[in-house]
């Protein structure tokens, strides 16, 4: 049965993998191996019933996840429906190509820790393109970008998905994770950051002749704009201190928080006619969300968890604590494997490979997998959700962004590696 399982899983894995070649959407490959692994497993197996309860424990564990995020995501559409990031964007100025890399790169590593490296890296692309006329300009800032949106997303629990996993799953505390991953994480910009200033020295913001606004004339006030932006960053970042004071799960929190920000929006918006209120509706951000990568995350978490509770992944684990020897190691040939192949996976894959009675809450491998997973991803523009979408919007070649930003994203996520494990040996 566990031969059949794993050529199941490799073959899925693959589909996911070469999803661009095969023109075939990942999420219909990841539900079709869930689908598939959990029906060998049920047939082949002795005790059916214990196979339902197992499933039962896993979809609950997505299901927590899964809710997190639409929640997140339902709150960034509304806060974009309101143009609320022009709260931010509008403040970002500057005549000099290095000072505004190093105020774009800054802004997003540290907006990524509030939303999450996806909906941050769209927001700067789009400012990009009204800031910078030349577009190999805007291609070395969107890769960047890329890159300050993954570190900025590794050292918060709701700024990335592998964090977000881990936190959830009591892998990490939200005071740990930000403690021990901040100071890698800032390296890990820094690093890219201070090489293309310098490759950028004395050369001038060439800006757009025209700065036509995407969505055209304002919809709302300035008021409307900044009240569902603050309340809505104030929601999500609320979010982890109601679990520490609730000891709820996470997504019992972002929900709260949603109701909130769906009363204060009818509120705000009453004496509106509804042709003019109907985008600006919680209702309508729900169907703005991207339900694709939600079905993906189902799918693949619960076709890894077919490989947990048949022990492929504890197996695993021992022929690489065998074979490498060193949690270290490991962890960083699992963040280098990220860029290749998706993170989500393989941190999943991870979870179940380690478990919480031999490695503890915190754990150096724990936060160390935070790190190396999160940031790996910038060193191949296919390895994050966040290069995938700056690849669309700008159009970035494979090529050009492996010749001109893989070498700094690498260089950075070796700093930050090297500082991190100087870190943890200095405090333990």
């Amino acid at each position: 049965m566990v031969t059949v399982l794993v050529a199941t899983f490799v073959v899925a894995y693959a589909a996911i993998a070469f999803e661009h070649p095969l023109r075939i959407n990942k999420s219909a490959s990841a539900l079709i191996g869930a689908g598939l692994l959990w029906t060998i497993y049920a047939t082949l197996a002795a005790d059916h019933a214990e196979v339902g309860h197992q499933l039962g424990e896993s979809v609950m564990g997505t299901a927590q996840i899964v809710f997190f995020l639409m929640g997140a995501m339902t709150i960034v559409e509304v806060i974009d429906a309101h143009n609320g990031f022009e709260v931010i964007t509008h403040k970002i100025r500057t005549t000099k190509l290095p000072s505004l890399m190093w105020l774009v790169g800054l802004v997003t590593f540290f907006l990524s820790a509030t939303l999450d490296n996806l909906t941050t890296t769209i927001v700067m692309i789009s400012l990009m393109r009204k800031l910078l006329a030349q577009h190999e300009d805007r291609l070395f800032f969107a890769g960047i970008i890329v890159i300050a949106a993954n570190a900025g997303g590794a050292w918060s629990p709701i700024g990335d998905v592998t964090t977000t996993m881990l936190w959830i799953g009591g892998q990490i505390t939200t005071l740990a994770i930000m403690e021990s991953v901040f100071l890698p994480s800032v390296a890990s910009l820094a690093v890219p950051l201070a090489v293309t200033a310098f490759m950028l020295r004395g050369r001038p913001v060439i800006a757009p002749t025209v700065r036509a606004d995407e969505h055209g004339a304002p919809n709302t006030t300035e008021f409307e704009r900044k009240l569902i932006f603050y309340l809505g960053i104030g929601i999500l970042i609320a979010v982890p201190v109601f679990k520490t004071l609730t000891h709820l799960p996470p997504f019992m929190g972002v929900l709260f928080g949603l109701g909130i920000l769906w009363l204060v929006g009818d509120l705000v918006h009453r004496h509106k006619e509804d042709v003019h209120k109907q985008h600006l509706t919680l209702a309508h951000a729900l169907s703005r969300i991207d339900m694709g990568s939600i079905v993906f995350f189902v799918g693949i978490l619960l076709a890894v968890a077919t490989l947990e509770h048949t022990q492929v992944l504890s197996a695993l684990a021992q022929w690489l604590d065998d074979t490498i020897g060193r949690q270290d190691l490991i962890v960083l040939v699992i963040g280098i494997a990220s860029a290749i192949v998706d993170n989500v996976p393989l941190v999943a894959a991870a979870m179940g490979m380690y478990n919480l009675a031999d490695y503890p809450p915190d754990h150096f491998l724990w936060s160390f997998l935070a790190y190396c997973a999160g940031t790996g991803g910038s060193i191949l523009i296919i390895g994050s959700a966040a290069g995938v979408a700056a690849m669309g919007l700008e159009r970035i070649h494979f090529f050009w962004y492996v010749k001109r930003i893989s070498g700094l994203a690498l260089l950075g996520y070796l700093a930050g590696a090297g500082l991190y494990l100087l870190q943890h040996q200095l405090m333990h």
